[in-house]
């Protein structure tokens, strides 16, 4: 089956003879990862629809995408010609695709989702919506898993150790401070599914999943031993042997349910709703009491050790160097009159990169040229890319995965002329970064009501953006990570909380379909601001050392406050960058640091 129509033909032949009336298909694996391993990228063999976030729902009769503005163009696209239609969710996270159930399930029905790849808060939801629709929800069915014939195994990579001097905490002390954890919570056993989790807490890295250092792996914390649910064949032998010195005992991948519907009859499991699947909590007996608290492991390492932020800065430093040879080389390449493609940045980027001793990205490189850069989520492809050539706004997306951190970074490069309006634009988009900078807010405030600050000088240009304004990020781990986030819609959750020690990024954008994007990111850590009589103050601390095209922008628009900030921040640039750079790029990371010109 070649063709997206095709296999929606081959569900609804399923449907039909498992009498349900629909298939939901998330995207989900049995860990909630972001980014999936191919055997468990379900929806995207389904629908031919390759980005990041989206559900797919197939009835009889009609098959629908959901997917947010983010995502909008690349879906239309990928799903041209297809029987699937694109649906729109107002924002991330929104439930519009449960509210379409809930309205058009026949009354009595049946809806299929697999409870391996279904988030057990995610199911509270969609069962009270088919409840109040008289229909019901079936979780024991794989009918992605019978139709995808040659599905893909699972990854079979080995797994390593994240040592010192990196890893700056060793595995038996987060093993007793997660305990200590759990007893407060009044629970001795534990259950932890999410990837990073895992990696963070055992000092393991792997390479099951694009882009993040993670492996396929449950864990289960009781009293007195950790057993780890792992492959076969994917701990070598001393690092199992070592493993053991620490009290972790391994046990097949497969074992984990089994290991859950055993636990004695008086425990007490601590269990994340946002973080495990429905299925695995099926398995939990009547007679275990259930703690549902967030992973305690989700705020430990967020909050990173005096001694990484260390290493962060070092690595950043490494970044800023590979990305001034990227950049200058693109300068160079674009004068010489070579061909440069979308295609060529990402590898330029990588290989700069690898000079500097990063492991692998940290997500796909997003090299948008003008309309393209309006896509947020846009990946080039062999298939579909663009060649740098004539004039506009060049945005690129990268980030790459180092032992001492985790890099995250956009910039908007000026190819040849640039229109008062694209300056306009890329103007109120560096207003918005730098107004976040420079901000002071009370300890333990939500994110997301820090995202009004970065949104301010570009709602004043009638203009906004899709997407939140910036997303935790892991050391040496998923670059999108918990607990806090800034975004409307971290408002109101209780644990988005900035505390110190966070690494978050800065990203405010602003996109004009068909014509350019904009964005600019820098990682940022927060750090303490000071105390007064009110309470407990907190700032960011910017991590990213690259300059920001000022060709791009119109300085007159830059109050004195923000004129200042990027000075002071080119500054520091120079002086961190010059000694790691030479030969063109030297040159070029001098001309791109240079002050802003007098009033």
């Amino acid at each position: 089956m070649t063709s997206s129509s095709a296999r929606i033909d081959a569900l609804r032949e399923l449907l039909a003879r498992h009498q349900v009336a629909a298939l939901v298909v998330p995207s989900a694996d049995p860990h909630l990862s972001e980014y999936l391993p191919e055997h468990w990228q379900g929806r995207a063999w389904a629908s031919g629809f390759t980005g990041s976030v989206g559900t797919l729902i197939v009835t009889p009769s009609f098959a629908g995408l959901w997917v947010d503005s983010r995502y909008f163009t690349q879906a239309d696209a990928q799903l041209a010609g297809s029987s699937i239609t694109r649906m729109s969710l107002p924002a991330s996270g929104s439930a519009a695709h449960i509210d379409w159930l809930g309205e058009n399930v026949p009354k009595g029905g049946a809806v299929a989702v697999f409870g391996d790849v279904l988030g057990y808060a995610a199911s509270k939801a969609l069962k009270s919506a088919l409840e109040k629709r008289g229909a019901t929800l079936r979780t024991d069915l794989d009918l992605v898993g019978e139709a995808w014939t040659d599905r893909p195994p699972l990854p079979a990579a080995a797994i390593y150790e994240h040592v010192a001097p990196h890893a700056t905490v060793t595995r038996a002390a987060k093993i007793a401070r997660l305990r200590a954890a759990m007893t407060e919570k009044g629970a001795a056993w534990h259950f932890v599914s999410t990837l990073d989790d895992v990696a963070w807490l055992l000092n393991l890295r792997g390479a099951d999943v694009d882009y993040n250092p993670v492996f396929l792996a449950h864990l289960l914390v009781g009293p007195s031993e950790v057993v780890l649910f792992v492959g076969e064949g994917k701990v070598p032998p001393e690092i199992a042997a070592r493993l053991a010195a620490d009290g972790v005992r391994l046990a097949p991948y497969a074992d984990a349910k089994s290991a859950l519907a055993a636990l004695p009859a008086d425990a007490a499991l601590l269990l994340d709703p946002a973080r495990v699947t429905l299925g695995l909590t099926l398995a939990v007996p009547g007679h275990v009491k259930v703690v549902e608290a967030m992973n305690p492991t989700v705020p430990f390492k967020a909050q990173k050790t005096d001694e990484e932020i260390a290493h962060v800065r070092a690595t950043m430093e490494k970044d800023g160097a590979a990305l001034a040879e990227l950049f200058s080389w693109l300068e160079g390449a674009l004068a010489r009159g070579e061909r440069v493609t979308e295609l060529t940045i990402d590898e330029q980027a990588c290989a700069a990169r690898k000079r500097r001793g990063y492991v692998g990205p940290s997500f796909a490189t997003i090299a948008g040229w003008n309309a393209n850069g309006a896509m947020p989520h846009y990946r080039a492809t062999p298939e579909s890319h663009a060649t740098i050539e004539g004039d506009g706004l060049l945005l690129v997306d990268s980030g790459g995965q180092y032992l001492g951190g985790t890099t995250d970074i956009t910039r908007v490069v000026a190819i040849g002329a640039v229109s008062a309006e694209q300056k306009r634009d890329v103007t109120a988009v560096l207003k918005g970064m730098i107004q976040l900078s420079l901000a002071r807010f009370p300890r333990g405030v939500r994110g997301g009501l820090l995202d009004a600050i970065a949104r301010a000088p570009i709602w004043a240009t009638l203009s906004d953006y899709g997407h939140g304004t910036g997303h935790g990020v892991g050391y040496f781990l998923a670059v999108h990570e918990g607990p806090q986030g800034i975004s409307p819609g971290a408002a109101a959750l209780a644990h988005a909380t900035m505390e110190p020690g966070m690494i978050t990024s800065n990203e405010p954008g602003l996109y004009r379909p068909g014509r350019w994007g904009v964005r600019i990111e820098n990682l940022v850590l927060t750090v303490p601001a000071g105390k007064s009589e009110l309470g407990e103050f907190l700032a960011f601390e910017t991590l990213t050392l690259c300059p920001i095209d000022v060709r791009c922008i119109d300085p007159t628009q830059l109050d004195a406050r923000e004129r200042a900030w990027l000075d002071a921040y080119h500054a520091e640039v120079r002086k961190r960058l010059a000694p790691l750079v030479e030969g063109e790029a030297h040159a070029w990371l001098l001309r791109a640091t240079e002050p802003l010109p007098s009033w």
